[in-house]
């Protein structure tokens, strides 16, 4: 998992979006038949961002409006997000479909009115998963999410879903 340490924390440069942002703005369905995971991630946010691959850099935070995530169902959206290097994304609110398929891959993700609204684009983030708090270290403000539970946090620090349960049973 990108700039993540086991007391889960993140830190990385906004890039920030507005609400609505969809599925097919994550990653357009004319690359959907790539199967390379890095590959594919060559091409996330090219419709709302066309240099967002060569600006990101490993850790960096996506920081959403409302409704991040809407659309179809794909989980591609989610993988080529946390494979472009993302360490994780505030947003005010989430589609369900997409919360469920970046918890499952092992995409860590927020929900913070507050924090989506105050960040800016280029802002410096830090987040801390066990407390719930969004620092905006550039503006000097914090915001609170609500925490994951234990469970959430085993997930994400295992990989993703798939992960998690493998590691269970080689108990």
């Amino acid at each position: 998992m990108a700039d993540m340490n086991a007391a889960m924390h993140a830190r990385g440069r906004a890039f920030k979006y507005g609400d609505n942002v969809d599925t097919d703005v994550i990653i357009p369905a004319r690359y959907l038949n790539i199967t390379d995971k890095a590959e594919l991630a060559q091409y996330c946010m090219e419709d709302i961002d066309p240099d967002f691959t060569d600006k990101v850099e490993v850790g960096d935070i996506i920081v959403g409006g409302m409704n991040f995530g809407c659309g179809s169902s794909r989980e591609h959206a989610p993988l080529v997000i946390l494979e472009s290097g993302v360490s994780c994304v505030i947003a005010g609110s989430f589609a369900n479909i997409f919360y469920r398929n970046a918890i499952n891959i092992g995409l860590p993700i927020l929900e913070c009115v507050e924090a989506s609204e105050g960040i800016a684009d280029g802002d410096q983030v830090e987040v801390d998963f066990d407390t719930g708090v969004i620092r905006n270290v550039t503006k000097g403000e914090s915001y609170t999410s609500t925490p994951f539970p234990d469970f959430i946090k085993q997930i994400i620090a295992a990989g993703g879903l798939l992960a998690s349960i493998k590691a269970q049973q080689e108990k």
